[in-house]
């Protein structure tokens, strides 16, 4: 039986499971807000963990297609003091192929494939419940029924009132990120104190990352604990008032570390909100959720990886279970919400120690997660 299925979304979550079905001929449609692939940057690069986002990717018969555009070498570490001094250089084996690198838009690209999805088509309330199935309406007006709806629509979902009250929540950490471009010929000097991966430098209750994208584009993300509101009397869209508030929050840091932020570009406020550890809902038949619409947390490189393999399980439950379509649904939101709860308190605590009233809190942990 070829079930109505829909997928709200077309991030990481929404195009594995999107793809995964594809792979078994099982019809889906996907609806993503924005007006084409191309719409907006979709930030910086992702490493996909072997027994999770690789997992997914293998699920979708992509994995070499994956192999070839990662960027293994990504993986390389390096943790400087305030005044410059090397602490830590983590540099991965040449066979290592643990947490490759790449880029979002890759990414999507890969995913995206032979799928048709519905550009344009931003979701607004999705109803359960009736005679026909789940009614999904969109911002253009349009109405449309299906047996099944998944939110893989992020943090602010609109999928998710169909099953939770529950909203995001201020960790009380935010970031402000910025970008280099062309960085091995214009900035040499930090291509070379940034590396093939990233290097991060830890202060009290604040911290500088920067991240190697492809094509010599650099991602650098100001980190610091703050109230919500902290940027009331600075105008987000003047870069230069950005950078000098920037600038004073870090002073006595090392040069070389402060001009990653003297050479940015715009910046772009983020400030990091999370979900409740153990985030689950009553099941609701024909709606469930994917990624960070279900468990939110704060950004330490699981969020995409288990929004994927979500996406890839449920998918491959729906397409080979062989059962009814609410059991498969049901039995898959029981392991998620499992699994996503030890993530959950991983990168909870993991925040808190890396932006920490003691620097040596982050250090401990990279020790903590990093190969010997």
């Amino acid at each position: 039986m070829r079930h109505r299925i829909a997928v709200v979304g077309g991030g990481p979550a929404g195009l594995t499971f999107a793809r995964v079905l594809h792979r078994h001929d099982h019809p889906v449609t996907v609806l993503e807000r924005d007006p084409a692939p191309d719409a907006r940057p979709l930030g910086g690069t992702l490493d996909l963990q072997e027994g999770l986002g690789q997992l997914a990717l293998a699920k979708a018969g992509l994995l070499t297609e994956f192999q070839a555009l990662s960027r293994p070498e990504g993986q390389a570490m390096r943790i400087l003091d305030t005044d410059g001094t090397v602490l830590r250089d983590w540099r991965p084996r040449p066979d290592d192929l643990a947490n490759p690198e790449i880029d979002r838009g890759q990414l999507r690209d890969l995913l995206l494939g032979p799928l048709d999805v519905r550009w344009g088509q931003g979701v607004t309330r999705v109803v359960p419940g009736g005679r026909d199935g789940v009614r999904v309406d969109t911002a253009d007006g349009l109405q449309e029924t299906f047996d099944l709806v998944i939110g893989a629509d992020g943090a602010w979902s609109r999928v998710r009132p169909a099953v939770s009250s529950q909203a995001p929540r201020y960790t009380g950490v935010t970031s402000v990120e910025t970008s280099l471009d062309d960085v091995d010929t214009r900035h040499p000097d930090l291509a070379r104190l940034i590396g093939d991966g990233s290097v991060a430098v830890y202060g009290a209750n604040r911290s500088l990352v920067a991240q190697r994208n492809s094509g010599g584009h650099v991602k650098v993300y100001a980190k610091f604990r703050a109230p919500l509101d902290w940027h009331t009397n600075l105008d987000l869209a003047d870069a230069e008032a950005v950078r000098a508030s920037l600038l004073a929050l870090f002073d006595g840091w090392a040069a070389p570390v402060l001009d990653l932020l003297r050479h940015g570009t715009a910046f772009v406020h983020r400030p990091f909100y999370a979900l409740p550890v153990s985030h689950t809902w009553p099941h609701v038949p024909g709606v469930t959720l994917l990624g960070d619409a279900a468990h939110l947390m704060p950004p330490l490189g699981a969020g995409a990886n288990l929004a994927m393999l979500e996406g890839a399980e449920l998918a491959e439950s729906i397409a080979t279970g062989g059962g009814e379509l609410d059991d498969a649904v049901r039995a898959f939101e029981v392991r998620m919400w499992a699994r996503a709860g030890k993530w959950a308190q991983i990168t909870t605590a993991g925040l808190e120690r890396l932006v920490s009233p003691d620097p040596t809190e982050a250090l401990a942990f990279f020790d903590q997660v990093q190969p010997a």
